[in-house]
């Protein structure tokens, strides 16, 4: 079994696809992390934030940088028709000693409502318990997303802690509910 940041994976279930960025995708990008509606539920600092407008440096230290170090791994989410860029898809939080790691996403808002985010999750957790050595998956949501907590449950993942206070970049600390599978 490889280790979860032994490569960047590409995963295509017919309608969509993950796969590494590449800079033809830092247009949509920008649109995506300038939306306040996708960022009102994520934490402050995520990667792809802390590079202003400059979308191109993002996708090069993203790979070069933030990978290489096992922070965490984003590909972009793609409906196949078109290669339509829909969002981004990412594992972070790894621990390989305990084969652990945690999953996240987000889309364009023009992507909400379309079964994207659930089958980008059944994509992500398939890849890990088949073709990797990851045991645990856990995820985080704020307790006023429960579309996000729908797409876990959908995705066979259990709530193992609600309303439990974590840093999340904002001036307090921000409710969340943990998930498990």
């Amino acid at each position: 079994m490889k280790k979860l940041f032994d490569e960047i994976p590409y995963m295509d279930n017919g309608r969509i696809i993950l796969k590494k960025l590449e800079d033809t995708d830092s247009e949509a990008l920008l649109e995506l992390i300038r939306s306040k509606p996708v960022y009102r539920y994520l934490p402050t600092f995520l990667f792809e934030q802390q590079f202003g407008d400059d979308m191109h440096r993002m996708i090069r230290e993203l790979y070069s940088d933030c990978f290489a170090r096992k922070e965490s791994l984003i590909m972009g989410v793609y409906l196949k028709e078109g290669m339509r860029f829909c969002g981004l898809a990412e594992y972070y939080g790894y621990k390989d000693e305990i084969h652990k790691t945690c999953l996240g996403y987000r889309l364009m808002e023009s992507c909400w409502g379309q079964g994207i985010a659930s089958e980008a999750v059944a994509m992500m957790v398939d890849y890990c318990y088949s073709q990797t050595d990851i045991e645990i998956i856990t995820a985080s949501t704020m307790i006023e997303n429960r579309a996000s907590a729908r797409v876990l449950e959908k995705n066979g993942f259990i709530m193992t802690a609600t309303a439990v206070p974590e840093d999340w970049g904002y001036s307090e600390p921000t409710i969340a509910d943990k998930w498990f599978r």
